[in-house]
């Protein structure tokens, strides 16, 4: 064990304990460390911007929320996994998370396993949204505003034979859709694969679950995702489920 790191941290502890800061013999005390020890701690901490000192006390700095702020994004992480596992083996297929950040299609999380692998990336999910279920179920939920920006970000363009034809056919579709109802699409993103997608609600942020299937499994499609959309159901009303990650 490294001493030094050890009473840094104690330190540090002790530090975001008070919401106002405390002064260096507080800390040195509270930490169990000699004053001089403490001072040339808490220096070295100020530095390196995990402490700051404002009106001679000291509190905690940017670096070490920083630090705080990716244990929560991990601890959210985690659960958002945990959770489309679970909704892996409910439902017997591959699972996806995805949302409209910044402009963007984001997929956060999948879920899949050897035997029911999910769907291969072979064209960037981004640029794609128009040709998968994923995208055409974020995009339904954007205004003609947003929807205007992404297209002339990322043009409409047939990547497969059975890929949406032109932005009009897509604007159509998209336009047909009922509120909270799933989005499917047959081989329009990859060959030999189907999927369907649902709105999830969170707030502004447009979110969506997927699931993929073979082609030779698209009878079991509809059942999928109306199991998908069941445990979903019941896990957003037994759970803050969070998607800021």
């Amino acid at each position: 064990m490294i001493g030094s790191v050890q009473r840094a941290l104690r330190l540090l502890e002790a530090a975001g304990s008070h919401s106002g800061g405390a002064p260096a013999k507080q800390l040195a005390r509270e930490a169990g460390l000699p004053l001089p020890t403490a001072y040339h701690l808490l220096r070295t901490l100020t530095h390196e911007g995990y402490l700051r000192r404002e009106g001679g006390v000291f509190v905690l700095g940017d670096a070490a929320c920083r630090l705080a702020g990716g244990g929560l994004q991990q601890k959210r992480r985690s659960m958002i996994l945990d959770s489309l596992a679970h909704f892996r083996d409910a439902v017997g297929a591959p699972v996806y998370f995805a949302v409209y950040r910044e402009g963007e299609i984001e997929v956060v999380g999948v879920s899949a396993t050897p035997s029911s692998p999910a769907c291969e990336e072979w064209a960037d999910f981004r640029e794609t949204g128009h040709a998968h279920a994923i995208g055409q179920c974020l995009l339904g939920q954007l205004d003609e505003e947003m929807r205007k920006d992404h297209y002339d970000r990322h043009p409409v363009e047939p990547i497969t034979a059975y890929t949406v034809r032109d932005l009009r056919s897509l604007e159509h579709r998209i336009g047909a859709l009922g509120r909270m109802q799933p989005v499917t699409e047959r081989q329009e993103y990859a060959l030999g694969t189907v999927c369907a997608a649902i709105p999830i609600t969170a707030g502004d942020t447009a979110a969506t679950m997927a699931i993929s299937l073979p082609l030779h499994q698209e009878d079991r499609l509809l059942y999928v995702v109306d199991r998908l959309r069941s445990e979903v159901g019941a896990l957003l009303r037994t759970l803050s489920f969070s998607i800021s990650i």
